[in-house]
């Protein structure tokens, strides 16, 4: 597919220099986000703007750059900036900063709706400005790891479930939370197109607590992707089913193994050599000390830092290398069919 980007209007000398950044947004998220690029080589970290000006400052004492509570008092040229307001600003702040010649990370999800994700990524293209998405899982090592395997699904099992942090109370725990597994079912699934059956159910508030989504993809791949706020622990597990492999992952403890059929042919092997006619004969193996069981490589990395690095690198290039636009617009529209069939089911509590 063509890079939009390849033609992006940069300095001669944009790959040598120091890339000027902003954060916008001071919260939880903008803190890291300035925190990584205070770390990074190759750029610097010129301003933190948040419409609180004390916690903006907070935020650039610790950090760096200067502190601004509006976007249009900073005079200082970017060349890329980070947007970590609450989701439902993403596009009017994201924007003016795309029109303004400035490449743009927006943290997930880009948009609380497909319309809005849409008019981000018309502006992006309009302006001929690099826009990615900060899916920050697809960056995390267990992920990175599992890509490197090249594995083929045809199951997909997902469970992200923790104590609700009333952080993102604006939006429900589909766009919360599952949207990270969204993305990376998209992207092992190599298209956007499936069936969608999803259930769930609001507890706190307007939006949906906890759902269960199940996806069904033209090729026959399934995913079954659960997500709930209302937990009293957390636990991040993704689970891959394919012809050659079975993968397991704890995107928390960055941590997964892989049973490859190829590395335990030999159990196949004994069981026609034994002319088991049934798997109950084999009632006397033990199972686990036969499986042949990789504990995959996985580095040490911050997914946050590897998709800011990421970020910088495809500014400096041109070529769009981290979650483009494009992929977190498919994220945001299938999020919207499951929040859609969500509703439409009617378990939620209606609320005053």
């Amino acid at each position: 597919m063509m890079n939009p980007y390849a033609s992006l209007s940069q300095p001669e000398n944009l790959e040598q220099s120091i890339l000027r950044v902003a954060v916008v947004g001071a919260g939880r998220m903008g803190k890291h986000h300035a925190r990584v690029y205070s770390q990074l080589p190759g750029c610097r970290l010129v301003a933190v703007i948040d419409k609180d000006l004390e916690r903006a400052g907070a935020v650039a004492s610790e950090f760096g750059g200067k502190p601004f509570s509006r976007m249009e008092d900073l005079a200082t040229d970017l060349d890329a900036a980070s947007v970590a307001v609450p989701t439902v600003y993403h596009a009017e702040t994201a924007i003016p900063l795309l029109q303004r010649g400035v490449a743009v990370l927006v943290e997930k999800p880009l948009a609380p709706d497909a319309a809005a994700a849409r008019s981000l990524v018309e502006a992006s293209r309009k302006h001929g400005r690099l826009l990615q998405v900060g899916h920050s899982e697809r960056f995390n090592p267990v992920v990175q790891a599992m890509l490197r395997m090249e594995v083929s699904p045809k199951f997909v099992e997902a469970q992200r479930i923790s104590p609700f942090t009333f952080r993102s109370a604006d939006i429900g725990v589909v766009f919360d939370m599952m949207i990270h597994d969204l993305d990376i079912v998209l992207h092992l699934a190599g298209r956007s197109e499936c069936a969608v059956d999803a259930v769930g159910v609001n507890v706190l508030g307007r939006h949906e607590d906890i759902a269960n989504a199940r996806l069904r993809f033209a090729d026959g791949m399934v995913a079954n992707l659960t997500a709930s706020r209302l937990a009293l622990k957390t636990e991040r597990r993704i689970r891959v089913f394919c012809p050659t492999a079975y993968l397991s992952m704890d995107y928390q403890s960055k941590s997964g193994i892989a049973i490859k059929l190829a590395d335990n042919i030999d159990l196949i092997r004994m069981a026609k050599e034994r002319n088991f006619e049934d798997l109950s004969q084999m009632a006397g193996v033990d199972f686990g000390s036969m499986m042949k069981i990789e504990p995959l490589q996985v580095d040490n990395v911050e997914p946050l830092r590897a998709e800011i690095s990421a970020f910088l690198d495809s500014v400096r290039s041109g070529q769009d290398t981290g979650v483009t636009a494009a992929e977190g617009l498919a994220a945001v529209e299938l999020a919207e069919r499951i929040t859609r069939a969500v509703r439409e089911q009617g378990w939620g509590l209606s609320l005053p």
